[in-house]
């Protein structure tokens, strides 16, 4: 194969660069287009075809339903590794031994609480406001108590700004959902593993021991694993490009959590249990919506099925729709939204139209059934996705800041008006 592209413009050739990726994949460098055109542009709406960045954390192949983290499978990560394990990889770019992660984990206890003032801008949210809003503010307000800007050419600050995050983000998730639901705040305790103490931070009753149940722990650490990084998606690609003007780590987390809000990214796994609710209140006819769904002139949309990078399937719902099977029977829920969920996957996993069409349940589908057995309300789904991107969104962040990347600037082509002279008001 040769190494250079070659594009011809109103009969002129032009050659730009092929770069390969380690996994083979080859990208155009047309970063000199511009200059040597005389001003051609490309345009990519949504970026689809356009690399932004080189980067060396996740490796994801849509096609062959891939998807690693530092060259590691996450099949892998999910059954060897916890959560704590797999967000230093992100990171720092290694499995940690023993006695790093051990420092890891300490390092962030020592950080696992947020000044007391930040309960007062808690406490300024009214209960109705969402829960992904108050998030974004309260992480954001990080950045007034911790105003010292990262010196991103020092080792030791980073890894002081990485872990002071790590420890306090959860007790922020934590408290947005006590907030909701009028529970007094809780910071946990020092003594547990990192997942075990959200669990016990956002679910402890102030009158009640709260008792850690292993199937829980292990569904939770799984979908945070899951969700931990997937390449240059929406809230990545603003995470960096917000870093990029040397906006500080908060701040450029506190903007991917707003980007990842919408419901065509982060809010999917909500809108599936919004779904399945819609169902239910209609009477609970499962096959009624599988054939709305198959139906082109029906405007109803079967949300948690197919997967818009993966298409074939999507590796993280094989691994989460085990757990979501074991803390169903662990809990013994009955729960008609629940009921109607195992219905529509079994109709799904058997019916020729999605076989065919590879229209499988996705890791959205898994993660919204398991958070509401877990008795996590359906508003705070996305929120439970920020916290398993959080690392991913961290190591992004860093590897930006530290190669030195420019500042975000995309291109446009202009399609408005062409030059008008100004009228005075009295002549429009």
């Amino acid at each position: 194969m040769s190494d250079k592209a070659t594009l011809e413009i109103n009969g002129k050739k032009y050659e730009f660069p092929l770069v390969t990726g380690t996994e083979n994949e080859v990208a155009i460098d047309i970063k000199t287009l511009r200059g040597v055109t005389g001003g051609v542009t490309t345009v990519d709406p949504g970026y689809k075809n356009t690399g932004s960045c080189e980067s060396a954390i996740t490796f994801l192949d849509g096609e062959k339903g891939i998807l690693r983290y530092r060259g590691y499978s996450i099949e892998e990560l999910a059954e060897k590794a916890d959560f704590l394990e797999v967000a230093y990889l992100l990171i720092f770019g290694e499995l940690p031994n023993q006695e790093e992660l051990d420092k890891f984990h300490s390092d962030i206890k020592k950080h696992a609480v947020v000044d007391d003032d930040i309960k007062k801008i808690l406490d300024a949210f009214p209960k109705s406001a969402h829960p992904m809003g108050v998030l974004a503010s309260l992480t954001s307000a990080l950045t007034a108590f911790n105003p010292t800007s990262v010196n991103v050419d020092s080792e030791e600050e980073m890894y002081n700004a990485i872990v002071r995050i790590l420890g306090k983000f959860p007790i922020l998730v934590a408290w947005t959902m006590r907030k909701k639901q009028g529970m007094p705040l809780d910071y946990g305790s020092s003594s547990l593993g990192y997942v075990e103490n959200i669990l016990q931070m956002m679910f402890k009753r102030p009158d009640e021991d709260y008792t850690q149940s292993k199937i829980l722990v292990n569904a939770l650490d799984k979908l945070l694993i899951l969700h931990a990084d997937h390449e240059q998606n929406c809230s990545t690609s603003t995470v960096r490009i917000t870093g990029s003007s040397h906006a500080g780590l908060f701040v450029s987390l506190s903007a991917g959590i707003s980007a990842l809000w919408g419901p065509l990214h982060g809010g999917a796994n909500q809108a599936v249990l919004e779904m399945l609710e819609a169902i239910k209140e209609d009477g609970g006819d499962t096959k009624k919506y599988m054939a709305k769904a198959k139906d082109k002139s029906d405007p109803f949309r079967l949300m948690g099925f197919g997967h818009r990078v993966y298409k074939n399937f999507d590796p993280r719902a094989k691994i989460i729709k085990v757990a979501a099977d074991e803390v169903l029977s662990d809990l013994g829920v009955d729960d008609p939204i629940l009921d109607i969920a195992k219905g529509l996957e079994k109709e799904a996993l058997e019916d020729p139209y999605f076989v065919d069409r590879k229209l499988y349940p996705n890791v959205d589908f898994y993660s919204g059934i398991i958070y509401r057995a877990m008795g996590i309300p359906v508003e705070m789904f996305t929120v439970m996705f920020a916290l398993g991107r959080l690392p991913g969104w961290i190591a992004q962040w860093k590897e930006m800041r530290t190669r030195k990347e420019p500042i975000g600037r995309p291109r446009q082509l202009y399609i408005g008006e062409t030059y008008r002279p100004f009228k005075s008001i009295d002549k429009r």
